[in-house]
Order: structure tokens, then sequence, then C-alpha cells
């Protein structure tokens, strides 16, 4: 392991189970290092919450928190990956995300959607959140809400794309957390963009090297 304050990799191993750093003298305890890695890698499993805190005989609260503090680490650690990429987009589309409320309903607006962005990029997928459509006051609401739905953006033939398997991805794994406050969603988006774009074993790797909670 690294040390989170100066980068060493080199400890003195204590008494009761702690180790120090040889370089800056920061002091670890093995236990909780232990539980650390743990908890990111049930995250990584795509454990919820909930069935990690059973599983360890952690409060609920404890585990959402780390969680919380996972997606936030990670949406930070996306937006330095997607600054510091070429921007080389063969695939683009937008995308009008409903939750399981409005779905049932008979008739949805796109005005209720969160509407997103996504480009694909050098094998990985990029969103961005855009603004909320403005509920306009007019007769012809409905035939600009057509329109708008006629003409959002896509790539050509946008079943067969890569974004497309990323929108089916997202719609399915937001389904785990039966409700997601709406000031949360993009937390959650980026979550899913991280599971999409990484496999198991570098979700770990990216957290346990780059996010110290």
């Amino acid at each position: 392991m690294k040390c989170q304050n100066c980068g060493s990799t080199n400890f003195y191993k204590l008494k009761d189970d702690y180790i120090k750093c040889k370089q800056c003298t920061k002091k670890y305890s093995l236990k909780k290092l232990e539980k650390d890695r743990l908890i990111k890698t049930a995250f990584c499993e795509n454990k919820t919450a909930l069935e990690l805190s059973k599983e360890m005989g952690v409060n609920y609260r404890t585990i959402k928190d780390r969680y919380d503090e996972y997606r936030y680490n990670i949406a930070k650690f996306l937006e330095d990956e997607y600054n510091n990429t070429i921007k080389d987009y063969n695939e683009y589309e937008e995308y009008y995300y409903f939750n399981q409320r409005q779905k049932n309903k008979k008739i949805k607006s796109l005005y209720e959607a969160i509407n997103i962005m996504g480009f694909y990029s050098t094998g990985k997928v990029y969103t961005l959140l855009m603004p909320k459509l403005i509920n306009r006051k007019e007769s012809n609401n409905e035939n600009f809400e057509q329109y708008l739905n006629w003409h959002k953006i896509h790539s050509k033939e946008s079943y067969k794309t890569n974004l497309y398997r990323f929108w089916q991805f997202l719609e399915e794994n937001i389904k785990r957390y039966k409700g997601i406050k709406e000031e949360h969603f993009f937390y959650y988006l980026k979550e899913c963009e991280f599971r999409f774009n990484y496999s198991k074993d570098e979700q770990i790797q990216i957290l346990l090297t780059h996010i110290k909670i």
C-alpha cells in the first residue's frame, strides 16, 4: 500500500496491528485498512449498502455514507478522466431518463425526464447532465414536445451503438435502488458510467489508489 499522506510504500510494523509510515510517521490500523478494502470490494461487486450492512453486521447508515463518498469521488475521478482524454467522439446521443413512477404513466412527458448527453470515445462512455426542458405555456406545447423527441441528437443506427448498450445498462442498474432523488441522480449516473467503463478489478484498483475514504 501507499501512505495516504506522502505516498511512501515503506512502513514499520507496530504493536496492536498498527503500521507507521517510515517517511512521514503517519499511523494506520491494519484492521481498519482491511475493513475499508472489504467495503470497496463489495461496492465494486455491486452489493447494495443494505446487503453489505447485513453481511458485515455493520450499521446501514455507516455503509451508505461510505458508498456516497465513493460516488462523490468517482464523479471527480471521471471528470478528470474526461478532461484529460482526447475528444474524438465517434458516437453521441441524447437520452431522456424517466423514473419508475413516470414510466407507469400512460403518457410520459419529456418535461419530467432527466436529459442526458452521452458520448463514446476511445472505448469509454462519457455522460453529461443537460438542463431540464422548460415546460412552455403555449397551446402547441404537445406539438413542441413531439418535435423535441423526433429531433433529439443521436448516432446513426443508434440501436447498435455502445451508447445504446450503456442506456440499457443504466436502466437496469438504477432499478436496484428502488428510487433515487433527482438531486442525487448525477452521482448514480456516474457510478453506472464507472461500472460500464471499467472491469471489476480495475474498479477496485481505482478505488484503492485514488479514494482515501
